[in-house]
This record gives structure tokens, C-alpha cells and sequence, in this order.
């Protein structure tokens, strides 16, 4: 049978003779736990809640698969917060080089964009993900679509199926279940809720990598909605220090969204759920020293309007120049030509919400570290295992998420299969994956 359309349950089925494991979710954290148990010679059933698997990575490929970055190991960890230190083993297990080694293997190719980003050539995720599903179903690992999970019953696992419910006895488990963005994709968050049931705490999730809400004019949106702000600069206050970047972000109907503002999601979306809102500096000539600035904009205009003035003195048009209108309105210092150059140089823009956890492109929140020991097994269940992005962290786009995401599954999958050659009192092939990974 078809596995991606619906393989039968394995709710009657005899033991196998080796270990046998329950990955629930089939994103990347999923398959890559999938491969390593069957590695180190587990028997591997992989069940996902949706018709095929890797839904919302092949919707991150769309327009360009970003696979991990080049940057040097330091700001590569930094890029994760908070979560660093948890991160880093997992990540020195299997970082951006392994993986770029492991896709190669699969007969990928890729390439480093301009911008340090690792890419697989045709900057497709599709078929980078045949070629890996083609690897895990002639290893034998085993595809159950369309099983929901609905948590345990007893020390069983729950599956709502379209025949019904599927209860399915397991050696161990892999918990994969992604976080709670783009819910049409598998990824809804449900889970969080089975884990409290069974006393496992959560730490809600939230929305990361999103955008914001500014409360623009009618006119402003309607005119400038799509708009791209290239070659600006955002700074925002955080911790006792500024932390700024450079790059480009762009006009939404409803605020601001954008590679340059999802590198500041987390700051500014714990600051609005803090006070209510969030004012983040935009420097839109990022190329022009403030003193310089002020005194071409001192120069007498003769007859030129204002928007004229601005485009020859400052090099501000179009939504440029509409964005400092648009948030300075009445207030704009138009024959202040230093507070006009400040104004340019450091535009504060009210944030007021971030947009919903579905529009999101990843989210925060999830099983604490604190609650798992090295190798992600839930302390308080033993045998369950949890990666990816339900687990507690989150990191802003250009290859982190999903380096972390492969990182975290392989580290499951091989912390499962030593649990399981420890409790069985009976080695596995190769509880650790090893060579075999790399075959």
C-alpha cells in the first residue's frame, strides 16, 4: 500500500522481535529521529496526522529552501537566545556541516548564497525530501498517514483514524509534533495539551518569526501594502542595550512583517505583552551620517515641495518618504532640518500587537528543556522522547530553525535507541546511528 496515502494501523500486529518505536510527527525533527532508530537497528513506525509528511517543510522551500547558515559557531549559537546552552551540544552533534554532509549523501547538492545561506541547488525542498523518504521506506521504516495522535491510554498511544481509534503499544516513543504555526499544515499546537494531561508542564506557545501590527492609515496601507523598505536599518532597546540591523522588511496592510523584522520578533513581542507596545527605531538612510544629513536638508528648497526636497537632500522616495509622513504626521519638523535629519535617522515606530500564532512562521513556547534530560527523554516519562519545535526554543529564519529542528530529531532518535539498549539489557546494531547515518 501507498505509504503516504494511509498504511494499516499496527494495532494488531505481533511484537517484533527488536525494539520497536513510535515517531508521531513527520517533519524534519520526526524523520531524522525516524532514521537514526532505524540506524541503530530499531523497528521504526513513523505515523503523522496529515496525508503525506513534510508539509510545512516543503512550504518553506517555496521560495527557497534554506537549509542552515555559514556563519562562524559563536553567532550561530547566539542566534538562539535564551535556549543557547541547551541547544549547543545538540547542535555540536550535528551542526551546519554535518547536515550539509548528510544532504550531499542524499545526492543533493547545494550552494552559499551571498548572504552565508546554505542552500540545495534548484533551491527546492521536494526533492530533497523523495530522496529522503525513498532512503526510510527502503530501510525499513513504516508510514501510518492520517493518525492523529490523542495522547495514551494507559501506557498505550491514542490514534483517531477515519476508521476510528487506533491504540498502538511502543518500546518507545518519539514525539515530533512541531509547534503551533500554520495548523492547515499539521503543525497546531494540540499537543500541548495531552502533555499537560499527562503532567508534563508546557510553556505556552507564541508566536515567533511573525509580523507586527502599526495602525496605519487607510490611505497609507492602501497605497503601500506590498512595499519593500530596502537598505534600512531597525534598532530596538532590549536588556540595557540597542541591538540594530540592517537589511530590508516590508508594508503590510496591517503593519510591518519581513526577514529584517522576524529578527527581532521575540524582543518585540515580549515587550508588547509587557507594556502594550513596542517603539522600534527605524534609521532609513543607514548610509548617511546624521551631521551630513542636516545640513543638505538646511539648504534652501527655492521652490521645491517637500517630497522633492527630501528625495534630492536625503535620498528619500516613495514609501520611504511616505512611512516618515505617515508616522510623524503634524508632527513632521519640515523646516527643522536637524530634528528633520534625527527624525530620518531614528524613526520610532509604534508597534501595537503581533499577528496571530497561525500566521506565524515558527513559534515559541513548548516542553521546557529543564523537564528532559541530555538526550530529550521526558524525566517524569521515561521512554518518551521530544524534539524539534515543540521543544522550548526558537530562532529567527536563515537556516536555524531547521538546523535545529534536524539536530534535536537526530539527538531523540539515538538518546531513544540508547534508552532502549539500556532497558532491554541487550545492545542495538548501533545505538548511536554512527556510520550508518552516513551510509
Amino acid at each position: 500500500m501507498n505509504l503516504e496515502d494511509g498504511s494499516r494501523s499496527a494495532s494488531g500486529r505481533q511484537a517484533p522481535a527488536h525494539a520497536r518505536v513510535a515517531v508521531v510527527g513527520g517533519g524534519p525533527a520526526g524523520l531524522m529521529a525516524a532514521e537514526a532508530l532505524q540506524a541503530a537497528g530499531a523497528e521504526v513506525d513513523l505515523y503523522d496526522a496529515m496525508p503525506s509528511v513534510g508539509r510545512k517543510f516543503l512550504l518553506a522551500g517555496r521560495g527557497g529552501l534554506n537549509l542552515t547558515h555559514t556563519e562562524p559557531q559563536a553567532p550561530f549559537l547566539d542566534r538562539y537566545g535564551d535556549a543557547r546552552a541547551s541547544l549547543q551540544p545538540l547542535i555540536d552533534g550535528f551542526g551546519p556541516a554535518a547536515l550539509v554532509d548528510w544532504v550531499h549523501r542524499l545526492g543533493v547538492d547545494t550552494f552559499v548564497g551571498s548572504s552565508g545561506r546554505v542552500f540545495p541547488e534548484g533551491m527546492k525542498a521536494a526533492p530533497l525530501l523523495r530522496a529522503w523518504l525513498h532512503r526510510l521506506r527502503a530501510s525499513g521504516v513504516r508510514f501510518h498517514m492520517r493518525h492523529r495522535w490523542r495522547g495514551w491510554r494507559g501506557q498505550s498511544l491514542m490514534f483517531e483514524t477515519a476508521d476510528g481509534q487506533v491504540e498502538v503499544r511502543a518500546d518507545a516513543t518519539v514525539l515530533a509534533l512541531g509547534g503551533a504555526s500554520w495548523s492547515r499544515l499539521g503543525s497546531d499546537g494540540r499537543w500541548a495539551a495531552l502533555l499537560e494531561a499527562r503532567g508534563v508542564p508546557v510553556v505556552p506557545l507564541r508566536p515567533s518569526n511573525c509580523g507586527f501590527e502599526a495602525g496605519w492609515s487607510a490611505h497609507f496601507a492602501q497605497r503601500f501594502a506590498g512595499h519593500p523598505l530596502k537598505s534600512v536599518e531597525i534598532g530596538f532597546e532590549h536588556a540595557g542595550r540597542e541591538h540594530r540591523r540592517r537589511g530590508e522588511f516590508v508594508v503590510a496592510d496591517y503593519g510591518i512583517e519581513g526577514s529584517l523584522v522576524y529578527a527581532f520578533s521575540s524582543m518585540l513581542r515580549d515587550a508588547i505583552a509587557e507594556r502594550g507596545e513596542a517603539i522600534l527605531r527605524i534609521d532609513l538612510a543607514p548610509d548617511r551620517r546624521e551631521a551630513r544629513l542636516a545640513e543638505a536638508l538646511a539648504r534652501p528648497r527655492g521652490g521645491r515641495s517637500l517630497s522633492n526636497h527630501l528625495r534630492v537632500a536625503a535620498g528619500l522616495q516613495g514609501v520611504k518618504a511616505a512611512l516618515l509622513r505617515e508616522v510623524l504626521g503634524a508632527a513632521l519638523p519640515v523646516d527643522d532640518a536637524p530634528r528633520l535629519a534625527a527624525a530620518i535617522k531614528r524613526l520610532p515606530l509604534r508597534l501595537l500587537a503581533a499577528r496571530p500564532i497561525d500566521e506565524a512562521i515558527s513559534s515559541a513556547g513548548g516542553v521546557r528543556f529543564d523537564v528532559l534530560d541530555e538526550h530529550l527523554m521526558l524525566v517524569d516519562l521515561p521512554g518518551v522522547f521530544c524534539a524539534g519545535e515543540m521543544l522550548d526554543w526558537e530562532a529567527p529564519t536563515g537556516g536555524y530553525l531547521l538546523t535545529a529542528c534536524f539536530a534535536t530529531g537526530l539527538a531523540a532518535g539515538r538518546g531513544a535507541a540508547r534508552w532502549l539498549a539500556r532497558e532491554r539489557g541487550q545492545p542495538m546494531i548501533n545505538p548511536t546511528g554512527g556510520n550508518a547515518l552516513q551510509r
